[in-house]
């Protein structure tokens, strides 16, 4: 798949990496991160030179199998010429040791990646904040498994994606590794740091809430129907796609909660003891399948993790006893209506990715689907959606040719493809 134009600046499309190992050592109050990035990797073409994503640290060096390559670092790009060039078809390891003050990306949404909490720090890489951390073939659809080592003060709580080999402690740090085996795009490579205390809740699928003391009994009732959810969720949409989901709150505010492969991050200002970001909760949990397992293989198909989420919303609130789908529906569609008719759900453009729009709009979308389907037909499509493409890529057209087997394309043309709002 061709590079995304929508961030033309990032990623290759003549490589593409299996595994990343990630060895982090981290202070927390001066925000130094000092690490070792080792990178299995497959040349799709002959490399003379190749370029990886990473922000503006301080390269001590760069080997490729082993032996010294020549680099040249400019802004967010890491340029490496290997002593020898690498075949196309070959596998090659290429390591790179960094260091420096890890700090977000700057974008048309704010900072993305590495940000630094009051005590902590936590990642939000969506879209293109992977590079604030390690260097990386920035791209959704370059999906790898990960091996994430950090060491800190041992005061700290460490999560990261996957689940925990190995947590080790000598003098006054504590080493925590974590192995994520399912592929994963690189924008939902996390780590979060901060202290905290962490409980393991009974389900269907294990699950871990991370949280300050201070709000423990807040989290505990606000989180306390999320095994609910998780089996509501496998019965519409199939299987959840992980071994574990973990839930980290921090002690600060965050401005919206924070989407990781396996793992969810909310702010402390999410967590009321009245379940009152409850749906923010179900929207989360549902980015596991759409997003996480099936993930976007272009930026323009963003609908398909967001719409997905934003309808899981409206499908808990059916299940639990609240106001149906149905009603969310036509509210949102009035809303909508009022607003703007310039945007195309299917290819919204660059800085409209996260527009509130096309969230509700790829949820009445799959709203109308499923009215013209039926509750049978339109589950089951979702679940063989999720099936066929458990832990890999996907797009709009992938969707659509599913979808038109149960539908007629022209429901989905005038969704997906136009500026004007449909009838619902």
């Amino acid at each position: 798949m061709p590079r995304c134009t929508y961030f033309p600046e990032r990623g290759s499309d003549g490589y593409g990496v299996e595994h990343y190992d990630l060895a982090l050592e981290y202070r927390v109050g001066p925000n130094r991160l000092a690490a070792t990035a080792r990178l299995s990797a497959v040349a799709a073409e002959r490399l003379d030179r190749f370029e990886l994503d990473l922000g503006p640290f301080r390269i001590a060096r760069v080997l490729v199998d082993g032996r010294p390559a020549k680099f040249r670092h400019r802004r967010t790009r890491l340029h490496v010429t290997p002593a020898k060039a690498v075949p196309a078809g070959a596998r090659f390891l290429v390591e790179v040791r960094y260091s420096g003050n890890p700090n977000p990306v700057s974008s048309h949404w704010g900072g993305l990646g590495w940000e630094q909490l009051t005590d902590g720090s936590l990642v939000a890489g969506q879209p293109i904040g992977a590079p604030s951390w390690f260097p990386c073939n920035d791209r959704p659809d370059d999906k790898a498994a990960y091996r994430i080592s950090v060491t800190t003060a041992s005061g700290y709580h460490v999560v990261s994606n996957g689940g925990l080999a190995a947590k080790t402690s000598s003098g006054a740090t504590t080493t925590w590794v974590y192995e994520q085996d399912e592929p994963m795009a690189t924008y939902l490579a996390s780590v979060q740091i901060g202290r905290y205390q962490s409980v393991e809740v009974a389900g269907a699928v294990p699950q871990r809430l991370v949280y300050p003391g201070a709000v423990r009994d807040r989290v505990r009732y606000d989180f306390g129907r999320q095994h609910e959810m998780i089996t509501a969720f496998t019965e519409l949409f199939g299987p959840y796609p992980f071994p574990s989901y973990t839930v980290v709150i921090t002690a600060d505010d965050l401005e919206i909660p924070v989407e990781a492969q396996g793992m969810s991050t909310f702010g402390a200002n999410h967590v009321d003891g009245r379940r009152g970001s409850e749906r923010l909760v179900a929207h989360e949990l549902a980015h596991q399948w759409f997003g996480n397992s099936l993930t976007l293989g272009r930026w323009k198909d963003i609908w398909l993790h967001e719409g997905f989420a934003s309808y899981a919303e409206w499908l808990w609130s059916e299940v639990s006893g609240g106001e149906t789908a149905a009603a969310h529906a036509a509210r949102w569609h009035a809303r909508l209506s009022r607003l703007p008719q310039d945007l195309v759900l299917a290819d919204p453009g660059p800085r409209d990715i996260f527009d509130d729009r096309v969230y509700k709009r790829g949820a009445l979308t799959l709203h109308a689907l499923r009215e013209a389907m039926g509750d049978d037909a339109f589950f089951s499509m979702l679940r063989v959606w999720t099936s066929q493409n458990r832990h890999g890529t996907v797009t709009t057209e992938d969707f659509t040719v599913l979808a038109g087997r149960h539908a007629a394309p022209a429901l989905l043309e005038g969704w997906l493809y136009q500026e004007a709002l449909p009838r619902l």
